[in-house]
Order: structure tokens, then sequence, then C-alpha cells
């Protein structure tokens, strides 16, 4: 039985890849979670409420410390290194959640601001993600599920070897708004066989 890593520092590492960063996020960032998790479009498909209060970001940020100190949840901001932001500036996040450390199994999340859809930003940090899960923090599983109308995030989690195991009916109430969400997995097999 796996138990908790024991050897990660008072923080998540930096991981990089080409053009994006993700990092250990700070109560600095809550202005920019603000803007992220309060925004319609984004907080949608996410099964959370949006965000109501600057106050509620740095509530978040703390709670997502905590959740670190405990080894239940690991949350990055996602930094541009490309330019078309503010250098340094968070434009999403990337996260693994509800991680079972006797089961070596996480759930992966991700959401991007609304004004940077489309550059592929996501194509490029979420990769980074799966490969730490695996390779470094050995988890043998990740678990994902999206809500069926989210094409952007189905194909994401598709080219990344994720395999479509389930249909959850009516999940979700987001806003007074009932949701499904399509179910996902990913084996460090399936990850190891794309070559990745």
């Amino acid at each position: 039985m796996q138990s908790k890593p024991h050897d990660l520092s008072h923080r998540l590492p930096t991981l990089r890849a080409p053009g994006v960063e993700l990092r250990w996020l700070t109560l600095a960032d809550a202005p920019a979670l603000y803007e992220i998790f309060s925004e319609p479009e984004v907080a949608r498909f996410l099964g959370v409420p949006r965000l109501r209060s600057r106050a509620a970001a740095d509530r978040r940020i703390l709670d997502t410390h905590a959740a670190f100190n405990d080894r239940t949840l690991f949350e990055w901001g996602l930094v541009s290194t490309e330019g078309g932001a503010a250098p340094g500036a968070v434009l999403g996040t990337c996260t693994l959640a509800d991680i079972s450390w006797p089961n070596r199994r996480a759930q992966l999340g991700f959401a991007l601001g609304r004004a940077h859809w489309g550059r592929g930003l996501m194509s490029r940090a979420v990769p980074l993600l799966v490969g730490y899960a695996f390779e470094s923090l050995g988890l043998h599983r990740l678990e994902a599920d999206a809500d069926p109308r989210n094409a952007a995030s189905l194909r994401l989690i598709e080219r990344l070897g994720f395999r479509r195991e389930g249909y959850l009916r009516e999940r979700y109430i987001q806003e007074g708004e009932i949701q499904d969400a399509v179910f996902y997995g990913l084996l460090e097999s399936d990850w190891e066989a794309l070559g990745a």
C-alpha cells in the first residue's frame, strides 16, 4: 500500500513545457483566480460554484494550501511564458483532486480563463500534470469527467489517452442547471503505451 509522499517540500514543484509553466499558487494570485472562476462560461462546466468575491478567491487558495498539506489535492497555477499576458500572471489552473494514496488514484481537473481559450495552453500544460502524476507521484490511475457539451475538454482528455468509462446522468447542478458528465479513466500503462 502506497502512503502519502513525504518527500514533497512545503510547496508543489514548478513544471515547465514550451510556452507554459505550472507553479505554486499564492495569495497574490487571488485577483487572477477571481477573474477566472467568477466568469460564468468558465465555471459552467466545473461542477463547483462560481467565485462571488475576492475574499472567496483568498479562501480558495488557503483551502488549496491546507489540502496540499494533507496531500489530498494538488493545484497549480498555469502561466504562459510566451507573452500575451502579464509576466507571471495566472491564466488558469491544473489540479489533481481527491487523491487516494492507498489506491494510487486522483481526479484530473483543469480550467482556463475565457480570454485565453483557443491558444493551445492546456494542450501543453495538462500533459505535464499527467506525466508528473504517473512518473513522480507514482499514481496508477487518473480519472476525469466532463460535461458532454464541453467539446474542447473532451478532445483534450481523449488525445491524452483517457478512455471513456461511463456516462453519469444529472451528476451536477451548476447555477440551477442540471448537467450530465462523461467519465474517463487513464492508467499508468495507457500513458506509457502512448510514449508520452
